[in-house]
Formats: structure tokens, sequence, C-alpha cells
């Protein structure tokens, strides 16, 4: 599997030259093996991975995954060229039972004026809609894929990937208190060869002493990230989903500080590319 990030940031975008290492769009994380093609979330991120994926001159066939509807993660679909190319097959799994209704009607409201002034309807591509649910793993080409509950408000979905005797844990959103895994999603967790995990804040901010609490908000500090981590038993860890406000030398900084719990530990960053193999995992930058 080779794992590449697109988009890595928390919220809203951000851009400008105190967060040009770490990257300032939301969530995207493609995954690819055997000339197959996962998408996970929609943040802003997918606009480049789309300019991408049309440089091949190959008409785009892809699957994406959503966490959950929250707007960080949801607002770069708009701007996937591929989506507007009647020579492009996607396959969209929306979270929940109901994930393919909800799903077509959140990305169709955010087509609407006054937020967007061309509809959902007018895209070219061939559009299918699914639902990714709780524990119902589904084959995606050489892909095995699992949906597993995290707990966030309105809920979201976390997202075990395992092809080529690897596996890759995509769990954002997620608010993980002290270093317990949260029930219904920890066997999903254990023994990942790459979890990427939300750790948006630091315990200062999730504890209101810096700023107002953050407790209930449906997000992961740092070291509590980094506990998790350890005691899932996963090789590595790729802090993810960075708080808008922090600057590429703090992103950087609580990555050492979540290491004293968790050595193999560093901060998702755009273009980043990670290679999982059965006998290795390297990086590329």
């Amino acid at each position: 599997m080779d794992v590449r990030f697109w988009g890595v940031r928390g919220s809203v975008a951000v851009g400008g030259s105190a967060f040009a290492r770490i990257g300032g769009n939301t969530s995207c994380v493609e995954v690819t093996s055997q000339g197959a093609r996962l998408v996970l979330d929609a943040g802003t991120g997918l606009r480049a991975l789309g300019d991408e994926l049309l440089r091949s001159g190959k008409p785009v066939e892809t699957t994406l995954l959503w966490s959950h509807l929250h707007w960080d993660h949801v607002q770069g679909f708009p701007f996937f060229t591929p989506a507007w190319l009647s020579t492009s097959r996607l396959s969209l799994y929306g979270p929940g039972p109901d994930g393919d209704v909800a799903l077509r009607t959140a990305l169709a409201q955010q087509m609407t004026p006054p937020s967007f002034p061309v509809p959902l309807s007018a895209m070219g591509a061939t559009l299918s809609f699914h639902a990714a649910r709780h524990a119902e793993a589904f084959e995606v080409g050489p892909f095995r894929v699992t949906p597993f509950d995290l707990p966030h408000p309105q809920g979201c979905l976390g997202y075990r990937v395992e092809a080529d005797g690897q596996s890759f844990v995509y769990a954002t959103d997620v608010e993980l208190p002290g270093d317990r895994l949260p029930p219904r999603a920890a066997t999903f967790l254990e023994g990942a060869d790459a979890l990427c995990l939300d750790a948006q804040y630091t315990q200062a901010e999730y504890e209101g002493r810096a700023g107002p609490s953050r407790r209930g908000w449906g997000h992961s500090t740092v070291v509590d990230a980094a506990k998790v981590a350890a005691r899932a038993g996963a090789r590595r860890l790729m802090l993810f989903h960075h708080d808008p406000s922090r600057t590429d030398d703090q992103v950087e900084n609580l990555a050492e500080e979540a290491r004293a719990w968790f050595k193999a530990t560093e901060p998702a960053r755009e273009g980043k590319r990670i290679i999982l193999a059965p006998s290795h995992a390297s990086a590329v930058a």
C-alpha cells in the first residue's frame, strides 16, 4: 500500500509561510495498491489530488470514503475536477446505516445558493452512493475496508484498510480521554502498521487551561493519541487533524512531546507518502 497525505489540517484550511511545511488543507488521504485507489475524506486537499489524477490523461475511477459530514471533510468535493467529467466513475461511501442518502444530501446542500452556484446534478461523472456501516467490511479491488464507529459529535467512522499483508487505520475526529481505546473501536486499531489519529489539542487546551475547554468537542490531545497508539500496539503513529492555529514549529514540538509516550510518532504532512509492504514500512518525503 502507498499512503499519501493531501490534507492534514482540522476545522478550517489555513495558509501562509508559518504553515507551509505541514500544510494547510483539510482532511484528505489517498491510499493506492495494485492500480486501485481509495480516498479518505474530501476536505480541501481533494482539489490538488484531482488535479494530479488528471495529469495521467486516463479516466478517473476511484472510491471515496467519508468519516463524517462536517464541513471540513466535504468542502473539497465541489472542486474535485474529475467529478465534473463524464469519463469519471466515482463510488462514494457515506457514514452510517443511511450513509448513501445522508452523503448525497450533504453534498447537494453545500452546492446550492447562496453557498455555491452550480448544483451537484450538473456533475458529469457517474456517481454511485453507498453506506458504510460499523464493522461491516467490504472489498474494493485489493483492499479490505472495515468501517468502525468513533466517539464524535453527530458520529464519525474510522476505517481500517488492509492490503498487501499490511494495515492502515484512519481515525480522525475522535475524542480519546486518557489512554483508553474506545470500546467499539479498540479491535480495529490493534496492531496497525500505520495509525493516522486525531491529535488536535494540547492537554492545556483540552482541559481549559489555555482558552475555553475543548472537552466534548470531539478531538484528542497529542499525548493521548500517543498513549492510545502504544496501547493498540501500532507500529507507527501519524498525528492528524492539526489545529488551524498551530504553526509548523508548534506541530513539530508537539510531535516531539508525543514521542516520550510512543517513539514512532510523527506529524502527518501534506505531500508525505508512506509505503507499506510486508517486509518493511518506509516513508518517502
